[in-house]
């Protein structure tokens, strides 16, 4: 599996601060949702985002993902201005074509981040979500929970080399107890190379080190 080379946290001090939030505000449109938002997340951590329905949980990670704009506030990405480098967004937009295959639209969501994988790998991925199988089958015949899975499956080959910082909205939505249980050890074992996450879940997130609640900041 081949990548495009970025810097990696896990290069470097993991005690180092992969993104500091100063200020933000957290808005669509012209609405603010919350103000003076801070946040320092440093390499080898998962922060679980937080907040009652409507306090932009979600609109965070979209500002972050550079979908949305920041307007008031700053991002900082290890010590730079801004997101230099594209973190991972899995989001409730899929992303999936249904003209495409399984393991084409893994092979494209994957490619996104200049990531090439082998069929090997793709059918490894594909395994370790539960559509062993179902490699050649179109998309389109999936259900809503198995092309969820698509995305998710793409967790499994990332490093903090190819994308350092995961942005997850719900990513447990929708997954049985044992999927649960292999998501929380890939995200522990992505944050023990020296990866970062921030992500939200209506569950609790057990593997998570500390807590961002976003109705401490609403307007």
């Amino acid at each position: 599996m081949t990548a495009l080379p970025v810097h990696s946290l896990a290069d470097s001090d993991t005690n180092m601060t992969t993104l500091t939030l100063e200020d933000l505000t957290v808005q669509r449109g012209e609405l603010p949702l919350c103000v003076g938002v801070n946040l320092e997340l440093a390499a080898g951590s998962i922060c679980h985002l937080i907040g009652a329905n409507g306090t932009g949980k979600t609109t965070l990670l979209m500002q972050l993902a550079g979908l949305l704009p920041v307007l008031t506030g700053a991002v900082h990405y290890q010590g730079q201005a801004g997101l230099p480098v594209q973190p991972l967004y899995v989001s409730h937009q899929l992303g999936i074509h249904s003209s495409l295959t399984v393991a084409q639209n893994l092979t494209f969501l994957l490619n996104l981040y200049g990531v090439s994988p082998t069929l090997a790998e793709v059918d490894e991925a594909l395994e370790w979500v539960g559509l062993q199988g179902f490699e050649a089958l179109s998309s389109s015949h999936l259900s809503a929970g198995q092309t969820r899975r698509i995305t998710l499956a793409r967790l499994y080959l990332l490093t903090p080399q190819m994308t350092p910082l995961w942005l997850l909205d719900e990513p447990f939505t929708a997954l049985d107890v044992d999927m649960v249980a292999r998501m929380e050890h890939r995200l522990c074992k992505f944050a023990a190379a020296g990866g970062s996450i921030l992500m939200t879940s209506h569950q609790s997130v057990g593997v998570a080190d500390h807590v961002l609640d976003l109705s401490e900041s609403m307007v």
